[in-house]
């Protein structure tokens, strides 16, 4: 019995088990990221609830907001060393395996009732999934010959369909065991469900192409032995001023959250600079990467405001929405179950909407789009103006108005992020292509560390003055990308 991932995909035979017809392997990666988004966005429901939580560690919403942002931000932040031990270190398959064992190792720290477990299952979560992250997408790309083959993009779509099934069902099943039963045993629920992917990656292994065991660009002997002493002396340099800062009295929980969000933001701009002065570049190339810089910007403000979507709004709707349906209550978490639900119904309509305009000739082009979903994310934070308004004096603001916001944003992705990520490949230079989304990630470290920093500068996100700036912003951010769309197309060259 010849598995089809075995031979040249193309030349799969009719008489071979397929997966909607697709390559037996995707089943494998499609359940695995399925039961890893369940405990990635399970988890992540709750956080910012259990943070402010009475019953929890019972937090300020200044600094749950600033811990939500900062996992959040090393989750994307850790994508690219994650892709690096996938191309130097131990291959994607090896990687996607010692990934999932710490994400479910992280979920049981959390599942502990102790303060330093959580933090440390926090970390294990975020490095887990930035090992996981890029990993298991160059997999799927495996199961396919070549980016020619016709069915690579409808594999891609199929895979990504699991991380919004798993985004969709963990808030109604985490969220209502966390918020109900016991917070803890919502993130033990988290590590059954990584528990469940990582069984059934190990399982389904045979059916994954056999590039995937192969390390395309192994370190040589002393590379390794150089990265091991750097790593060694970085980590060594930590500990000790960590062990200072406690032993001396003065550490507090800021010590942590504001170096991962200056590094979060230092990053991104020694990256971008980096790739920029590289003089191997040609010039058109140099030109490429000077437009990417603006779409890089508009993206880390639109992924500021987004991301509240599971902190600042989350908080609100936990503190000051009426969180019922015809008098009916659900947990809070729940409204972390509106986006991927959303999606689901969306895409494909976006898909079909993008595609009949083009045939007509009239399909806006990305710069069009990117503004466009800057201006609908502003939109968003406008509409959260109402229900900030509403709660005082003790009144609840109606459930709906939060629904609404997350449509708003939901539109506003749906507009920015896939053409993000697929002008990100189109204007990579050929030195940087597999890089270059790893720098795409770190669009979201940004975005998520300046909330972050604001948060621990103890600035009320709730506030009506913040969040009418924050909208002033993103939409200010999308008319100045639509001014400049001849500038910006200038430096595309053949980029549309």
């Amino acid at each position: 019995m010849a598995s089809s991932l075995t031979k040249d995909p193309a030349s799969t035979s009719g008489s071979e088990k397929t997966f909607f017809g697709h390559p037996r392997g995707l089943a494998t990666l499609f359940m695995t990221e399925m039961w890893e988004r369940f405990s990635y966005y399970g988890m992540r429901a709750l956080l910012p609830l259990y943070l402010i939580a009475p019953n929890g560690l019972h937090m300020n919403p200044a600094t749950a907001t600033a811990i939500y942002s900062v996992y959040v931000s090393l989750v994307y932040l850790l994508a690219m060393p994650g892709g690096w031990f996938g191309d130097r270190v131990w291959g994607p398959r090896k990687t996607v395996a010692v990934a999932g064992t710490v994400i479910m190792i992280g979920h049981l720290a959390l599942a502990l009732p102790l303060q330093g477990t959580f933090f440390a299952g926090l970390g294990l979560v975020a490095i887990g999934s930035g090992l996981l992250k890029s990993n298991i997408s160059t997999m799927v790309g495996h199961l396919y010959d070549g980016p020619d083959d016709p069915r690579r993009d409808g594999g891609f779509t199929i895979f990504y369909m699991g991380i919004n099934a798993g985004a969709f069902a963990a808030p109604l099943i985490i969220g209502t065991i966390g918020e109900n039963v016991n917070w803890h045993l919502g993130f033990a629920l988290a590590a059954v469900g990584m528990g469940l992917g990582l069984a059934q990656f190990l399982m389904g292994t045979r059916h994954l192409n056999e590039r995937s065991l192969v390390v395309p660009k192994p370190l040589s002997a002393a590379e390794r032995a150089s990265t091991l002493r750097k790593g060694m002396i970085w980590l060594a340099v930590a500990a000790v001023f960590y062990i200072v800062t406690v032993v001396t009295g003065v550490y507090t929980l800021n010590w942590l959250l504001v170096p991962i969000t200056v590094a979060g933001l230092v990053i991104p701009v020694v990256v971008l600079a980096r790739i920029k002065r590289d003089k191997e570049l040609s010039a058109t190339e140099q030109s490429k990467m000077s437009g990417y810089i603006w779409f890089f910007v508009a993206a880390a403000i639109f992924w500021m405001i987004y991301d509240q979507g599971g902190s600042t709004v989350a908080i609100f709707a936990d503190t000051s929405a009426d969180n019922s349906v015809f008098g009916w209550n659900f947990p809070v978490s729940w409204y972390q179950s509106v986006n991927p639900v959303l999606i689901m119904a969306l895409a494909p309509l976006f898909a079909a909407f993008w595609l009949s305009l083009n045939r007509r000739g009239k399909e806006p082009s990305t710069i069009v789009k990117f503004s466009s979903g800057l201006v609908l994310v502003g939109a968003s934070f406008f509409l959260f103006l109402m229900p900030l308004t509403i709660a005082t004096d003790g009144h609840k603001a109606a459930a709906m108005w939060l629904v609404a916001i997350y449509f708003v944003q939901t539109v506003a992705e749906l507009t920015l992020s896939p053409v993000g990520l697929s002008v990100t490949t189109k204007m990579a230079p050929a030195k940087y292509a597999s890089q270059m989304m790893g720098v795409w990630f770190l669009a979201v470290t940004a975005g998520d560390c300046i909330t972050g920093l604001l948060s621990i500068a103890g600035v009320e996100l709730n506030g009506t003055g913040v969040v009418t700036f924050e909208a002033i912003l993103a939409v200010a951010a999308g008319i100045a990308v639509f001014m400049y769309r001849g500038k910006v197309k200038q430096l595309m060259g053949d980029v549309r």
